[in-house]
């Protein structure tokens, strides 16, 4: 992986802008397929709405807590050989899910190995397209990757419910391998790009952020799952963190390698801006945990259905981006983004009282629009308003932070709104349950037992399965309470979008405080979409 082939000039350079945004288009979509295939994947594997949801955090996860250790590693043993074997583990998360027949077999493959891979991925490409494009070209490339990303979570839904709907859920990572087996097979169009700095690693900072953002989202899926200690884990992780910021602090007074410098948190954009994109995400990730599983338990829908029921959130969100990133700001970027959680925050809101009088998902379309130009102004000007103050040498280094804030926050919100959800289901039906003057003691009983040790989502079309032997005055009592405890959780999980969101819309005010940058074009260019 060390050749020094000459960087690709004309045809070639169109060819290998493609290759790279195809690589990216895979890394977005890949979560979205997961997302509407929800119900599918949990009957052909006779695993739970929990567990599933628990995966797709655990792999969001993943990438956050290993991308800045990733980051030095791709510096250490080369950005072409990373890139290279970022692909590989996405390919085999992709090629296992085609076989997988458990939830260890996503867990292991999917949310590790899919999560690890993209962690090398996305600092190599980075910086695998600033050493192989110049000028003009280069701006397109990273443009054009952009592009890709943003497309990718526009059009994921639609795609991954039409392949799992009329197809397989498995048909659509086995396309996600075959478009990576393209990529590779171009793999000599790329030069690679040699690190020059310091080869020295900070060891136990690296450790820290890993075991603290991993530790604090592991204790809330250890909780949501049922588990022991979840109160110690969390502590752990939080310790952790407080420990890696004295660890980064102490490092940088002694003029010592940092696994990140510290003090690009002295600039009081880039910090607010940071804070700003994680619960971006944070609320993008209670959004697509809670929605899908409404959508795909509560109203029965099918993965096309429950892709074309959140059309309007994602469409949405790509068309603002794009108008609202071209068009010559006639607004401070702070008032855009106060606008932008204000309304998700609205949309959000507006769904809780239509959860449990909808019966369709067209209900949900002007609420989830409105949701979606708000994330769509936030994409269009945070990524630069939190660059704008970082110098041109330091952009790869603060692209990384943010992009780890930014996925640590989607796993966050991810891991929060199913524990949520799950948390407020168990307690609402127990309540209900107890309540009832229908249901005899005994079956309350077992009931309430069942709850505290394995809750879980179920469709009332599941659950009549089940109670085919009740009286039919049980039988329909405890569906109606299937039915009313389950949309009080997902109104509950919700909130976790919504309180986000008006977290951001207070820090969108303290924003307005700062003065304007502009970002440096080496700013700019180093976030991929």
């Amino acid at each position: 992986m060390t050749e020094t082939t000459s960087a690709p000039t004309g045809a070639g350079t169109t060819r290998l802008a493609l290759v790279l945004a195809a690589a990216m288009f895979v890394l977005v979509v890949d979560t979205s397929l997961m997302n509407v295939s929800i119900s599918q994947v949990v009957h052909d594997l006779g695993t739970t709405v929990s567990g599933v949801q628990a995966a797709i955090a655990l792999e969001a996860l993943v990438s956050a807590a290993f991308i800045l250790l990733s980051s030095k590693v791709g510096d250490l043993i080369g950005r072409k050989r990373a890139y290279v074997i970022g692909l590989l583990g996405y390919a085999i998360g992709a090629l296992a899910m085609t076989v997988a027949q458990s939830l260890a077999a996503i867990i292991v493959f999917w949310a590790i190995c899919g999560g690890l891979g993209a962690s090398l991925l996305l600092p190599a490409m980075q910086a695998l397209i600033h050493g192989n494009f110049d000028g003009a070209a280069r701006k397109k490339t990273y443009a054009l990757v952009g592009a890709s990303a943003a497309i990718a979570a526009a059009v994921g839904p639609l795609l991954g419910g039409f392949v799992t709907t009329f197809l397989s859920w498995r048909v659509g990572f086995l396309l996600e391998v075959i478009v990576i087996a393209v990529v590779l097979s171009q793999i000599k169009l790329i030069r690679d790009v040699p690190y020059t700095g310091s080869r020295a690693f900070d060891v136990p900072g690296a450790v820290l952020s890993v075991v603290g953002m991993g530790a604090v989202v592991l204790g809330i899926l250890v909780w949501q799952e049922g588990g022991e200690y979840v109160g110690a884990i969390i502590a752990v992780g939080l310790v952790a963190l407080g420990a890696f910021a004295w660890w980064l602090r102490r490092r940088h007074r002694e003029g010592r390698v940092t696994v990140l410098d510290p003090e690009l948190f002295s600039f009081p954009h880039f910090r607010i801006g940071v804070s700003q994109q994680l619960l971006q995400q944070v609320t993008l990730g209670g959004a697509m945990i809670a929605l899908p599983i409404f959508l795909q338990i509560s109203l029965g829908y099918n993965a096309m259905q429950a892709g074309l029921s959140l059309a309007p959130l994602s469409l949405t969100m790509f068309a603002v981006a794009l108008v609202a990133g071209r068009r010559k700001a006639r607004r401070r970027a702070a008032t855009i983004v106060a606008a932008g959680f204000g309304l998700a925050a609205l949309g959000m809101a507006v769904i809780i009282p239509i959860v449990p009088r909808a019966d369709s998902g067209w209900a949900l379309a002007i609420p989830l629009a409105i949701a979606g130009a708000g994330l769509g102004l936030l994409v269009s000007q945070l990524n630069n308003y939190t660059l704008a103050p970082i110098a041109d040498e330091r952009s790869s280094e603060a692209a990384g932070v943010n992009s780890a804030a930014g996925s640590f926050g989607l796993s966050f919100g991810l891991a929060v709104a199913g524990g949520v959800l799950l948390a407020t289901l168990s307690i609402a039906f127990t309540n209900m349950t107890e309540s009832s003057k229908i249901i005899p003691p005994p079956a309350q009983a077992q009931i309430a037992d069942t709850l505290e040790h394995d809750a879980q989502v179920v469709s009332n079309t599941q659950l009549d399965k089940t109670l085919a032997k009740q009286p039919p005055p049980v039988r329909e009592e405890i569906l109606q309470i299937n039915e009313d405890s389950t949309h009080r959780a997902l109104q509950a999980a919700l909130l976790v979008p919504i309180i986000a969101s008006l977290l951001g819309l207070f820090n969108g005010f303290r924003m307005r405080r700062l003065p304007d940058i502009v970002a440096s074009p080496a700013a700019e260019a180093s976030l991929l979409g």
